[in-house]
């Protein structure tokens, strides 16, 4: 749909959106192209690269309408990003995760092969306090299996016991059925509370 580094620059709220949020690296858009099926978002090895948040329409097969949008926000936490640049998206994030209307659920990634970091629980303190529903998927799980898997998932649920993590992997496709179940629920139960988004 477009690409927005100012609020002003934001599509005009019309159906639920979905933000995808997390570290630089941690597999944002992989996560989405995995979704959609379609290398439709830009990945990068290189950290930092998304530097705007980039709105996606999704359409279900066989239907005409947009019936819910992505946004691929920046990633937060690598130190090598432009201190100029990280101060500006204060400017929009913020704005954006706390006065988006139609943000009907965050996806806060984590990569389950990193232990927890103070940002990620930022993060999640953060979407909290503003009272934004959100779901944690954890990325790359193919790389872990069995008992490293579940110690992993432990390690960030430890100071929030009753956080939900989907175990994720864009390689193997892992994950991706439960997580589009529940983005449909979500998306659902949103519309059903805010008529003038339903779909």
């Amino acid at each position: 749909m477009t690409s927005a580094t100012a609020t002003n620059q934001f599509p005009a709220p019309a159906i639920p959106e979905v933000a995808f949020l997390g570290r630089s690296n941690v597999g944002k858009s992989s996560v989405i192209n995995s979704l959609l099926g379609t290398k439709i978002a830009k990945t990068s090895s290189t950290p930092g690269r998304t530097r705007s948040i980039n709105f996606f329409e999704v359409r279900w097969p066989g239907r005409p309408q947009p019936e819910v949008v992505f946004s691929d926000l920046p990633g937060y936490g690598y130190a090598r990003v432009p201190r100029e640049i990280a101060s500006q998206w204060s400017g929009f994030i913020e704005p954006y995760l706390k006065e988006r209307r139609c943000l009907a659920l965050c996806l806060a990634l984590v990569d389950l092969n990193v232990p927890p970091q103070d940002s990620d629980k930022e993060l999640l303190d953060f979407l909290n306090s503003i009272g934004r529903p959100f779901l944690m998927v954890g990325t790359k799980a193919d790389k872990l299996s069995g008992n490293t898997l579940r110690k992993s998932i432990e390690a960030f649920t430890k100071d929030m016991p009753h956080l939900r993590i989907v175990p994720f992997s864009a390689r193997t496709g892992l994950g991706r059925d439960e997580l589009w179940q529940e983005i449909r629920q979500f998306i659902h139960n949103f519309s059903a509370h805010s008529p003038e988004l339903a779909l």
